[in-house]
């Protein structure tokens, strides 16, 4: 952990990790809270109806012990894996935490997965288990003769009947002992598996290690002042699919025994949010950029809404000094930009107790990390010069490797560093500028959207010659998908045909990942070797 209130330069004089030889999530953010104050709030959880349920981490304890149970009784065994598609809830965090303690590894799938993206990412880590809502089950329902190794699904809202080959996950629960030995896990033993946007081809399967939470401390404590006090609340609207919401919010803030809200919005509403960080005391909130954009559009919110926000920490985009400035006069906080990936994420971070934000740097290295800028072969370069950031290996907070994919692993590493596949510059004073990325990564709305599975869903359909995905800037969202489509022989263009294919990729895909544009051209630029030429669809 930092230093709380003393300066950056302390900390980074100062600071040393301490990563046990065994060491378990699931452990470290339940068990020992349950057992030192097991009435302390864990979790609050806000239902559509409005209703509030309260979690204790004694219950958190009980039911993620129970989980554990229900996954051996299931035949998982250490190092198995087990997926969790659900969104923001209880049963969310049950799940995860008793995998870790069964020593499993959990997957987090993202609940727009549409069935093409869950397909993949469940035949390509070999899950065993899945614990899903009826939503998601019928969507496993038509690809499951693809799963062979998927032996049993479990589903959360079962009120009302379940889907046919599938079991009540709280009923399954409430059958099983609410006590349980955790496995004994090594702080790098495998834990979880977060894939990847898919930037260049197929996802990838980033496998971290137990120790990968401790390495998100230093990261997630300076984003937010430099530390994290009981009496704090954590929300994000950032589904805990991804990293961001699972191990920069959820996890962070349940190892240092302070309360997460949980709420599911069918849709970001700024006027919803702020009510919501109002009704239930949020001090500190994780918020992408285009979170802040839309909440930017709301009119004096301290006077509609009496906020006690601490923190606002913001990452995956480079904010600029408009949405600093909005937030320092309207929400009364400088926010904290953070970055990283999921490779490696919460390297980089500003902190407005330490040093004033710079607009147009992300910020400094965070305590522990040792990030550079560096040429393609992983030397440091000089001062101001462009190249990429890279983060020194080894770093608790790195990844393992990929999962099934050792070539891409090999591929991501120069000399002794990770490269980012970003690049920036260092100034003098050791903050980071970001300059822009070296692939084609679409960043919008948060999310890091990769071209090639939204070309793949596209060729799939019998319309769809050719196509290439790229993204367009945007006011609101930073990037907006667009597609470039090369129709096959007796189609034509149209307003039906551009619905038809949008809902073609947000139903087989992602409901975050359709093009909002479609463009219809006679053929796509391309090298003499067949490479599409993206730049120049950029440039149009």
């Amino acid at each position: 952990m930092l230093h709380g209130d003393t300066s950056y330069e302390s900390n980074i004089e100062h600071f040393r990790w301490d990563i046990p030889e065994h060491y378990n999530v699931g452990v470290d953010v339940c068990d020992k809270w349950a057992a030192e104050r097991p009435d302390g709030i864990a979790l609050v959880h806000e239902h559509r109806s409005g209703e509030v349920t309260r979690i204790s981490f004694g219950k958190l304890r009980s039911r993620s012990n129970q989980a554990a149970n229900c996954f051996q009784a299931r035949g998982v065994t250490k190092g198995s894996r087990v997926a969790v598609l659900l969104a923001q809830s209880p049963e969310t965090a049950y799940a995860h935490i008793g995998a870790f303690k069964a020593g499993a590894v959990s997957v987090p799938l993202f609940a727009l997965f549409g069935q093409d993206a869950l397909e993949y990412r469940l035949r390509d880590s070999g899950a065993s288990v899945l614990v899903t809502d009826k939503e998601g089950a019928r969507k496993v329902a038509s690809i499951r003769h693809a799963l062979p190794a998927l032996k049993c699904v479990l589903v959360t809202d079962s009120e009302d009947g379940i889907v046919d080959g599938t079991d009540a996950f709280d009923d399954v629960l409430d059958s099983q002992p609410d006590t349980f030995e955790p496995v004994q896990t090594s702080a790098n033993d495998p834990a979880v598996i977060i894939y990847t946007s898919g930037t260049t081809g197929k996802p990838k399967g980033a496998l971290h290690a137990h120790r990968v939470l401790l390495g998100h401390l230093p990261g997630v404590e300076m984003s937010h002042g430099g530390r994290i006090e009981q009496g704090d609340v954590f929300w994000t609207p950032a589904d805990w699919a991804w990293i961001g919401g699972l191990l920069d919010v959820l996890l962070p803030a349940l190892h240092h025994g302070v309360p997460v809200i949980s709420r599911r919005f069918d849709k970001f509403d700024a006027a919803s949010a702020f009510d919501l960080m109002s009704r239930h005391g949020v001090t500190n909130v994780f918020l992408p950029p285009t979170a802040l954009k839309m909440l930017r559009t709301q009119k004096s919110p301290r006077e509609r809404w009496p906020l006690r926000l601490r923190s606002v920490a913001s990452g995956g985009e480079s904010l600029g000094i408009e949405l600093l400035t909005w937030g320092k006069d309207e929400l009364g906080v400088t926010i904290n930009e953070f970055y990283g990936q999921t490779e490696c994420n919460m390297v980089v971070s500003s902190c407005s107790d330490w040093f004033p934000a710079r607009p147009g740097a992300i910020g400094r290295a965070v305590p522990g990390h040792d990030v550079r800028v560096v040429n393609d072969q992983g030397v440091v370069v000089a001062a101001n010069v462009v190249g990429n950031i890279g983060i020194r290996s080894p770093d608790p907070v790195m990844f393992l490797h990929y999962w099934n994919n050792p070539t891409a692993t090999q591929e991501k590493f120069a000399a002794d560093f990770l490269l980012s596949g970003d690049l920036g510059r260092m100034d003098e004073e050791g903050f980071i500028h970001y300059v822009g990325r070296n692939d084609d990564v679409i960043t919008s709305a948060g999310y890091r959207i990769g071209p090639g599975p939204i070309e793949d869903c596209l060729l799939g359909h019998p319309a769809v010659r050719l196509v290439a995905v790229v993204g367009v800037p945007d006011a609101l969202r930073t990037e907006v998908v667009k597609a470039y489509v090369v129709l096959a022989e007796g189609f034509e263009a149209s307003d039906t045909l551009t619905k038809e294919l949008q809902n073609h990729v947000r139903t087989r895909l992602a409901a975050h990942e359709y093009p909002r544009i479609i463009d219809y051209i006679d053929e796509l630029p391309m090298t003499s070797t067949g490479k599409i030429i993206r730049r120049e669809l950029r440039r149009r």
